[in-house]
């Protein structure tokens, strides 16, 4: 750590760097920052910064508002889209209390308790997402979106503003040392997807922080607006972050055994039993908004069902099939959380879920083989196939029964998110819609 502590100052002070902004996430996973000066970083790194929390969503109340920003040096990097006369840095900073322990509002501490849990039991938890998102002319909310192109599934054009737009965002990912695995344009208009080579998931957290910021600055350099809502446009899928989940014991795919017929160990079987199990409880953490229920809905390839599978996408955990002789790719793919989910929080429910199962010997139910979408529910219900909440206050509901997710997020988190959660909901009840506006409006 003192070295990379070195780094940083010794790349600061040779890069001429005027700004350094400290970034860190509040609960519902909102980026923040305030920025200093190189003065003032090395007593950061040492000490921490103080700011009030207790104007961040979740943080500190006002009794007790003043904390703690201590850069993480590990996370330090160059922010390409400022100009060479405004070098600017970014580094990514844990949340502490005054007296140094942890703060308990901070997302980072989160997912790490839990990511420490997992190596007490001698796993190391790795993640890859798939991050989905739109282009749009603007952002005017006064009216629908107007979608860049008219663009299907790995659509090739050579006059697409949108792809190229989203070709300029990877070349800046891979300049800020963040491997992309592949882009391409996604089934709905102007939808388009960036997956993330795998990585520990502390790592993806901070790296999928980035990436929002990086895709809506370029895009606003452009001229364009991205958007990361799960579901903008009607009739069309929405925005998903399918995760793809391994975990690792050392050198070994704990997931993989080559000599199973499905190509998983008994470890890979109780995870995904832990995840079908608890998957609605954990669902208003994965998909935290109003707006992500109106993605997970039959017919638009996101999951609605609590099932498992291989080669099956309407299965809300799917066993990628691996390449001949390449056991160690072995891996699950979690399809519910959308790209507007806090990572962090996000990550740590879904490895908790997991690590439940592996702990408790959960039994890994009958495979979906089936289409689950087309399904009567009696035929749903003969298989003992439950579905995920279908809105945000039965996802909430949940939620506030589960033991699991306040051991994991701490009763700090758990509490002031499920009161923010139940304040969405209730704001949306009485909004009046466009929808009711033109069905009722003229008749009733």
């Amino acid at each position: 750590m003192q070295s990379q502590r070195d780094y940083v100052l010794r790349t600061v002070e040779e890069r001429g760097i005027r700004f350094v902004q400290l970034w860190f996430t509040d609960v519902l996973g909102t980026s923040k920052a305030f920025n200093i000066t190189p003065a003032e970083l090395e007593n950061a790194l040492d000490e921490g910064m103080t700011f009030d929390g207790s104007a961040i969503d979740g943080f500190s109340r006002v009794q007790e508002s003043d904390v703690l920003a201590r850069p993480d040096p590990k996370t330090f990097q160059l922010l390409p889209w400022h100009g060479r006369d405004e070098t600017v840095a970014a580094v990514y900073c844990d949340i502490f209390n005054l007296d140094g322990t942890p703060f308990e509002g901070c997302p980072r501490h989160t997912l790490r308790r839990t990511l420490e849990r997992a190596r007490d039991a001698g796993y190391t938890f790795f993640v890859a997402p798939e991050v989905e998102f739109f282009y749009f002319a603007d952002a005017d909310t006064g009216r629908p979106p107007k979608p860049l192109d008219a663009g299907s599934y790995f659509d090739l054009s050579v006059d697409d503003r949108s792809s190229e737009v989203r070709r300029r965002t990877v070349l800046r990912l891979e300049e800020m040392g963040i491997p992309v695995e592949h882009a391409q344009h996604e089934d709905a208009p102007s939808q388009h997807e960036i997956d993330l080579r795998y990585t520990d998931a502390l790592t993806m957290a901070d790296t999928v922080m980035t990436v929002r910021l990086v895709v809506k600055e370029a895009a606003r350099h452009e001229g364009v607006h991205a958007s990361f809502m799960p579901k903008p446009l009607e009739g069309v899928q929405g925005s998903g972050m399918h995760t793809h989940l391994s975990l690792w014991e050392g050198e070994r795919n704990a997931f993989a055994d080559t000599s199973d017929p499905y190509g998983l160990s008994v470890t890979a079987k109780r995870f995904i039993a832990g995840l079908l199990h608890h998957a609605r409880e954990i669902t208003a953490v994965t998909n935290q908004w109003v707006n992500s229920y109106k993605r997970l809905v039959s017919g638009y390839e996101a999951p609605v069902h609590i099932g498992w599978a291989r080669n099956n996408r309407s299965a809300l955990v799917r066993v990628p099939v691996v390449k001949h002789a390449k056991a160690e790719s072995t891996r699950l793919e979690y399809r519910a959380p959308d790209s507007a989910c806090n990572p962090y929080l996000g990550f740590a429910v879904i490895l908790a879920a997991g690590l439940r199962g592996i702990e408790q010997g959960y039994e890994l139910p009958p495979e979906a083989d089936a289409n689950l979408f087309a399904l009567s529910e009696a035929e749903l219900a003969a298989k003992g196939i439950r579905s995920l909440p279908s809105s945000l206050k039965e996802a909430v509901d949940e939620m506030a029964q589960s033991k699991l997710l306040v051991d994991t997020l701490g009763e700090h988190v758990f509490e002031w998110f499920i009161r923010n959660k139940r304040a969405e909901w209730r704001d949306y009840s009485v909004a009046v819609t466009q929808f009711e506006r033109d069905r009722y409006l003229p008749t009733l």
